[in-house]
């Protein structure tokens, strides 16, 4: 008798304390899941001279997984930059060697440049779902050609601060990550 009853207790207080919560939580993650996949795919990288930081990027990969053994869409990434010497200019060309510029950031995919670059301005609609979205950055739909790869590098670069690497992935991540035993 009183394990019977101790159940059904136990049963009324989880279901009384439980559905309210669990149920706000659970529409609060669904109005927001385009956001959450979105930040899954997203890295930044910033560019320093001591401690002072000259360039700042966020990049987001807006790869949709579809089940094509014969991917050929290109690669589509929403670039977010803010520079802080007023001079300076992104570029998403590779730049000759010989021709080196103090002011030109720029930004390859695996080494190749990007064949096509779009400026968004700060109230365009593909941002709505987007992290890391601030008022004094510049943003771009950057696409690079179709890579065969399934993981690859953006390279965020300055002649004189160096370079940061972004790494992505057209599957999860977990996927390419080292066991930790």
């Amino acid at each position: 008798m009183f394990k019977l009853f101790f159940i059904l207790i136990s049963v009324v207080l989880f279901v009384g304390c439980a559905s309210k919560k669990e149920q706000a939580l659970l529409k609060s993650y669904h109005d927001k899941t385009e956001y959450h996949k979105h930040l899954q795919q997203t890295e930044n990288a910033e560019l320093k001279e001591g401690e002072q930081t000259m360039g700042m990027l966020t990049a987001t990969y807006m790869f949709r997984p579809n089940f094509d053994k014969n991917d050929t869409r290109d690669e589509v990434f929403v670039i977010g930059v803010q520079l802080e010497n007023e001079n300076a200019t992104m570029h998403f060309r590779k730049k000759s060697s010989t021709n080196i510029d103090e002011q030109i950031y720029t930004l390859t995919l695996n080494g190749k440049s990007a064949i096509n670059v779009r400026p968004l301005s700060n109230t365009d609609k593909r941002l709505k779902d987007l992290s890391f979205i601030t008022g004094w950055n510049n943003y771009y739909q950057v696409t690079f050609a179709n890579t065969k790869s399934k993981t690859f590098n953006l390279k965020f670069a300055h002649p004189k601060y160096g370079y940061k690497l972004l790494n992505f992935s057209k599957v999860a991540r977990f996927v390419y990550t080292k066991k930790g035993f």
